[in-house]
């Protein structure tokens, strides 16, 4: 049998779909790329000791470390997520923003200074070095892998959706195949320090590529405030027309709205779609509905403030720093530089509502989510290709967005593997070429599993499953840093045991909805329907799973009160002494020789 009518009918597609591809964008998207694998490997060059890999050397200054935290935060979610749930859910979407910026004064106040002064590698290192437990340390490694790899689905649903932008006719899961590949290799190459430079200058071009196109598309098409005034309702225009003149909300062209975009009331509402759906879906009247949007909100931002302070790739990226001080300005730099940043998502959704109403009658990779890469195409009917010019810089920034977030969730789970799994349980005595080999072995397991999960989720909001990977975080991870770091009488015995209830029951929680949504158990549909606060608890689960973690942590440490370490009074000085005392101690390289 000839396989050369299935190779020939293969090229026939391809060229078919480069035809149909805008060359503007697929330049920009391609320079992107090049850019960064290029900074890979020359950074690789630079990574030659297991420190390099795993913490950069810890010589990163606090401009590189929050350029870098910067771009690796700042994530698909961001860049494209909260412009989509923007204008497909409305004005109560805007928690997402706000809150991922928030959750990191959380982190300057209570878990920076005193998390980089223990000087370990990853977060398993610090469970273990804290509670004196190799058990511990195995815990810690099983939930930075849950919430690495809840996080890196959204990343490969940004990379899928692009890819099909930019390649009309390709697969949603060829996108994620060939954008997983090229990062994976890029941190097999190049660990910690390979992706410090590329981290710092993608944060740099996400700021231009977000906020360029806005800047020119209200100067074309009218402000920000005229497209919001042209959602309001007959009932309350006149009121901002009598506040402000200059407002001339309904001279700003809108196509008409399909019948699946929510009405004008309910988007500009703080009680909009997104907080009200499951108790709209139970059929009850506005007014009935607002106690379950309060719910909602509350939990949601819970989960995005206290998540943030749990993510573990971003906290690995606090022990790149040279000291605690540095920790911390390198924070409130951080709080600085994506606060600028969310101004601009949120413009994209409002205008994308007025003149790209058509993406609400799509879904997957078609949907709101590509409001960021397709509104500035609208340019082209004026300005012929300079539509398409900055449609392919939005692109760039796309590509930088979902690039350098799975670049360093990859590395914080590789490092869990390869030095926490490997290093420290399975070779305690392996030598530094060993694990280095482990490290670049482990990326590649990683990221096929990263690949695999991601190709599955092209139904669900970017931003929304997000929200998920900080809510399994917030329940896990922020009650064992925060009350490790500030409560001498906790045991290991309270802190595995809070965080095993508060993560697996919000990974519990958040499985089923996610299932649900996908339609692979639609007979729960009838029963949220008939329970939205039973849905409400299972998809937001922060509002009850933080406080029980804490609770069950502070009870079964009273309880066991006898096995709180016995160094715990020199532990908790190293953690807040001033680095002036010189009693910072390197966790790693104190514990070296024993393990």
């Amino acid at each position: 049998m000839s396989l050369a009518p299935f190779f020939a009918e293969g090229s026939s597609s391809v060229i078919e779909v480069l035809k149909r591809t805008d060359p503007w964008i697929l330049c920009f998207s391609l320079l992107t790329v090049v850019a960064t694998i290029w900074m890979g490997f020359w950074s690789a060059r630079k990574s030659k000791t297991a420190s390099d890999f795993f913490v950069a050397g810890r010589a990163v200054s606090v401009g590189w470390n929050a350029s870098a935290i910067s771009g690796e935060y700042l994530s698909a979610a961001s860049f494209m997520g909260v412009a989509g749930m923007v204008m497909k859910n409305g004005y109560d979407a805007l928690w997402y923003p706000v809150c991922y910026a928030c959750g990191y004064l959380f982190l300057l106040l209570f878990i920076a200074g005193p998390l980089r002064r223990f000087g370990a590698y990853t977060i398993p290192d610090f469970a273990e070095g804290r509670y004196d437990s190799t058990l511990f340390r195995k815990i810690a490694v099983v939930f930075v892998l849950f919430i690495g790899f809840f996080y890196t689905m959204p990343q490969m649903k940004g990379a899928g959706t692009t890819l099909a932008y930019i390649f009309p006719g390709l697969p949603y899961w060829a996108g994620v195949v060939l954008v997983g590949a090229i990062i994976t290799l890029n941190v097999a190459l190049g660990g910690m320090k390979g992706i410090t430079l590329v981290q710092a200058f993608q944060y740099w071009a996400k700021m231009f590529a977000i906020c360029v196109p806005i800047f020119v598309l209200m100067s074309v098409y009218g402000g920000y405030h005229q497209h919001l005034a042209a959602n309001r309702t007959s009932v309350d225009a006149p009121a901002l027309m009598e506040t402000d003149h200059s407002v001339e909300g309904r001279e700003v062209l809108r196509k008409e709205l399909p019948p699946q975009a929510p009405r004008d009331q309910p988007w500009i509402s703080p009680f909009g779609s997104l907080t009200t759906k499951a108790a709209a879906k139970a059929g009850l009247t506005p007014k009935e509905q607002r106690p379950y949007s309060l719910l909602y909100t509350y939990s949601l931002i819970i989960a995005l403030v206290c998540g943030t302070a749990g993510l573990p790739h971003i906290l690995v990226r606090f022990y790149t720093n040279p000291d605690g001080v540095a920790a911390k300005r390198t924070t409130m730099w951080v709080m600085i530089l994506i606060g600028v940043f969310y101004l601009f998502p949120p413009v994209f959704g409002v205008i994308g509502r007025n003149w790209l109403p058509d993406l609400y009658a799509a879904s997957g990779a078609k949907g709101t989510d590509k409001i960021v890469l397709e509104l500035p195409r609208i340019l082209n009917e004026k300005y012929g290709p300079w539509g398409s010019v900055l449609s392919g810089i939005t692109c760039a920034g796309a590509f930088a967005a979902f690039m350098s977030t799975f670049s360093g969730l990859l590395v914080s789970m590789t490092g869990a593997l390869a030095h926490d799994v490997y290093g420290r349980m399975l070779r305690p005595d392996a030598t530094s070429e060993a694990r280095l080999k482990a490290f670049k072995v482990a990326a590649v397991l990683v990221g096929t599993v990263a690949v695999l999960l991601g190709t599955c989720v092209e139904g669900l909001d970017i931003n929304f499953m997000v929200g998920q990977a900080f809510a399994i975080a917030a329940a896990s991870y922020f009650p064992l840093l925060f009350l490790s770091s500030w409560w001498r009488g906790m045991t290991m015995t309270g802190a595995a045991a809070g965080m095993l209830t508060g993560g697996l029951l919000a990974l519990g929680g958040i499985t089923l909805t996610s299932v649900s949504d996908l339609a692979h158990l639609q007979g729960l549909d009838t029963f949220w329907r008939h329970h939205p606060m039973v849905r409400i608890f299972s998809e937001q689960p922060a509002i009850w799973a933080v406080p029980l973690a804490i609770a069950v942590m502070v009870v079964v440490s009273r309880l066991t009160s006898s096995r709180i370490p016995s160094d715990v009074r020199m532990k908790m000085l190293v953690l807040h002494a001033p680095e002036k005392l010189g009693l910072k101690q390197e966790y790693i390289q104190e514990h070296h020789s024993g393990h």
